[in-house]
């Protein structure tokens, strides 16, 4: 699962431990919303990782029940987070997901016979510190986004992202790079007022 080689996904012993893994993914989603300290604690059994201070917003959806899934701290996903954790995913400190972002690191070959056989491969996925990924966002396997960079909402990102810039598309591309506007202004010509944020 975690050599990027092609391999048969349905195994039984494979089968059996996904199972496990979904069953907690189900009761995570069955919480309710004042139950944060439960929804910690499952989040602590279920993922491979997890920083201080993360909040995944249920329903919260992973193939392996986020197992592969690392969150440093203070990371924050909305509604819909789906994470194809066939291999390892890597979210940096304080990284932020709207709602409805995939990220996806299985694939499936081209070859029509090796697909009709059900053959599959795992690329991870590394997503930097400090990212923000817009509504609908797609991350597919084998993709880098650097520290700091803004993937636009529906963009979709099959090549790396590099640190500091706003990236949108389909498929995403590099618009611009972080710069000094962004040090004043949080959305279009709208005004980042510090004295505001430190009250």
């Amino acid at each position: 699962m975690h050599t990027g080689k092609l391999y048969f996904p349905s195994d039984e012993k494979l089968v059996l431990e996904q199972q496990k893994c979904l069953e907690k993914v189900y009761d995570y989603n069955l919480t309710r919303p004042s139950e944060t300290l439960k929804r910690q604690n499952l989040l602590t059994e279920m993922l491979a990782e997890v920083g201080k201070d993360c909040y995944i917003e249920p329903p919260f959806h992973a193939n392996w029940g986020g197992k592969h899934l690392h969150l440093g701290k203070s990371v924050y996903a909305n509604f819909n987070l789906t994470v194809i954790d066939d291999t390892h995913i890597y979210v940096g400190d304080y990284a932020m997901f709207e709602p409805n972002v995939v990220l996806a690191t299985t694939g499936h070959p081209i070859l029509p016979e090796l697909r009709q056989k059900a053959y599959q491969h795992n690329q991870l996925i590394k997503i930097g510190k400090n990212c923000w990924l817009g509504a609908g966002v797609i991350v597919v396997g084998g993709v880098t986004i650097g520290d700091n960079t803004v993937a636009g909402t529906g963009s979709v990102v099959t090549k790396d992202l590099p640190a500091n810039v706003v990236a949108v598309g389909n498929l995403c591309r590099v618009l611009r790079p972080i710069g000094e506007h962004d040090r004043y202004y949080y959305f279009k010509d709208k005004e980042i007022i510090m004295d505001n944020l430190d009250s």
